[in-house]
């Protein structure tokens, strides 16, 4: 199963600020247990909202709207992409992290990821093919 681990920002991390030096190595050898224990697949901080943009859907129209975004709530700062047994394990996991926000409260969300199993007879043999190619990043006819 996968689980993606979505890191919340806080007003620290929205306002620009750089994690210590300590943070960026106790997340470094965090980092180094999840790929020995081989469930690291991806992960990464982000850039505060105020670099990046949305673009809201409405029929046909296309909206663009620039950052910030004022709900820091709803945000996030950095994410990992896990391939664990169960949900139960990813939270085990996320208990043993380093706080990614020190000196403030954090908050770590889990997702389970959708597999191609998951959408059943929706999913054609055509679309299960194609999925397959675009994972494993094999060209395919256009």
């Amino acid at each position: 199963m996968r689980f993606m681990i979505i890191v919340k920002a806080s007003r620290d991390s929205e306002a620009g600020r750089l994690p210590s030096r300590e943070l960026l190595e106790a997340m470094g050898r965090y980092n180094e247990e999840l790929a020995r224990a081989g469930i690291l697949l991806a992960g990464e901080g982000l850039q505060p909202s105020s670099k990046g943009a949305r673009v809201r859907f409405a029929g046909d129209r296309r909206t663009v709207i620039d950052g910030p975004f004022s709900e820091t709530k709803e945000l996030i700062a950095g994410y990992w992409l896990w391939q664990v047994r169960s949900k139960e394990e990813a939270i085990e996991w996320v208990k043993r992290c380093p706080n990614p926000m020190p000196g403030s409260e954090a908050e770590i969300e889990i997702r389970q990821v959708f597999e191609p199993e998951d959408f059943g007879e929706a999913l054609t043999p055509e679309l299960r093919a194609q999925e397959e190619r675009l994972r494993t990043g094999t060209p395919g006819k256009r």
